[in-house]
């Protein structure tokens, strides 16, 4: 166990929120940043990407540092490219040249959509082909750091795809509706290959202990679609599977590159090093559903 703290960036996120927990709960000192003016304290440091970094610093004593922070959603990056780019790729590079210049290693999570998702289980050293305004930030941000690994840097990529948690909002809103007979709208043209939370949490808990540099990748082995695991969640506790109506994700705005045919990574690189695996999609789902239960009516 170490007293020097362990900086998670962007603390407000549910994958981060998770990962401060899980280090919290072994006894580690974690500073996890916090962009909300109101839950600023000692152990939750102000960082707003949006703000010049002149002035900030990153706790003294510093370890190591993960950098969670962005603009995820599709959609939000495609509705305000320069916005989002300011923070997916400039602000963030800003951020890590901080952090390297005071001799921080760092972990920057990066995502499946590098790629344009017409094959699956890519390699991580297959050059990026994006085709969402995501992708191609996170492809220039991955670039950037590229070139600090190339001078030396002690930076890591971990590319990621879906990560759900045991209480997925999207699954208990659709089996509380299933069970009261009503319909569900699912994405068929929308995949995933589910990673439990706590398995991205142990992957980036290696990443910071043993400090590398590269890309490194964890999925799940399988793609499934979002339509095929509501019928799946309707059969599981007994509802009408023809209350689950397919429709596309483009019927629902949804901007270019969500409905890529394959979400999965080669992740056999964090396998070999550390025996971390993902289970099979279905697995993954029957866990979420057992934890969530039959959904009593609204």
């Amino acid at each position: 166990m170490t007293s020097r703290p362990t900086l998670v960036v962007g603390g407000d996120s549910e994958i981060a929120a998770a990962f401060t927990g899980f280090l919290r709960r072994r006894g580690c000192v974690v500073a996890a940043t916090t962009r909300r003016r109101e839950n600023v304290a000692a152990d939750r440091p102000f960082l707003d990407l949006t703000l010049p970094l002149d002035d900030w610093e990153p706790p003294a004593g510093t370890r190591a540092a993960c950098i969670f922070a962005a603009i995820a959603r599709l959609q939000d990056c495609a509705k305000d490219p320069a916005g989002s780019r300011l923070i997916n790729v400039t602000a963030t590079v800003a951020l890590l040249d901080r952090l390297l210049a005071r001799n921080i290693p760092a972990l920057f999570l990066s995502t499946d959509k590098v790629f344009d998702g017409s094959r699956p289980h890519v390699a991580a050293e297959t050059p990026p082909n994006p085709v969402s305004e995501y992708g191609r930030q996170k492809a220039a941000a991955e670039a950037a750091i590229g070139i600090r690994v190339a001078a030396g840097a002690p930076v890591a990529i971990l590319r990621l795809a879906k990560v759900v948690s045991p209480r997925m909002p999207l699954f208990e809103q659709w089996m509380r509706r299933l069970a009261v007979g009503e319909p569900v709208r699912a994405f068929f043209d929308m995949m995933m290959a589910p990673t439990p939370v706590a398995i991205a949490v142990a992957a980036i808990e290696h990443l910071l202990a043993e400090p590398t540099t590269g890309i490194v990748q964890l999925t799940g082995p399988r793609d499934v679609s979002y339509a095929d695991a509501a019928v799946y969640l309707a059969r599981k506790f007994g509802a009408d599977t023809a209350l689950v109506a397919p429709v596309s994700a483009y019927s629902a705005g949804l901007p270019v590159g969500s409905t890529a045919r394959h979400t999965t990574l080669d992740s056999r690189a964090l396998r070999e090093r550390f025996g971390i695996t993902v289970p099979d999609a279905w697995r993954v789902i029957d866990d979420i559903a057992d934890t969530l239960g039959p959904q009593p009516p609204v």
